[in-house]
């Protein structure tokens, strides 16, 4: 038996190179504005954003008047991301969301959509961005 199995390899990933790439941290900008006045000066380009795809899984919307509160996304959400409030309308908490479009696939009226918005990070779980209703 032997005492160390992986030792061998843990010398071996010492020396090699990284198998990602590294952080691009060199070709940031000194400063935001900086790099603003270079693009406005035209030294510099603004990359474009990538589009989504088709049937991309983004932020949940949600049409309220549409919405006959019958709960059933409530009971297939896996991670128990929606609640149904005493007024027979839901409410998303995003931050605990998986993504997963089962809510959309069993809402009876459609109410549920999955949107192409994708850029959701916050420091407040809390916070209006993070919240559907």
């Amino acid at each position: 038996m032997r005492l160390l199995p992986l030792f061998p390899e843990l010398v071996r990933q010492l020396f090699r190179e990284p198998a990602t790439n590294r952080f691009p941290a060199k070709y940031l900008p000194p400063t935001v504005t900086g790099f603003l006045r270079d693009v406005a000066a035209g030294r510099a380009q603004l990359t474009p954003p990538v589009p989504t795809p088709p049937e991309f899984r983004g932020k949940i919307s949600y049409a309220r008047d549409s919405c006959i509160g019958c709960g059933l996304c409530t009971k297939i959400c896996p991670s128990h991301a929606i609640e149904l409030l005493p007024t027979k309308k839901i409410r998303i908490w995003v931050g605990q969301c998986i993504f997963c479009s089962q809510c959309t696939s069993i809402c009876p009226k459609s109410s549920l959509s999955m949107s192409a918005e994708f850029l959701l990070a916050d420091e407040d779980r809390y916070s209006e961005n993070l919240i559907v209703e």
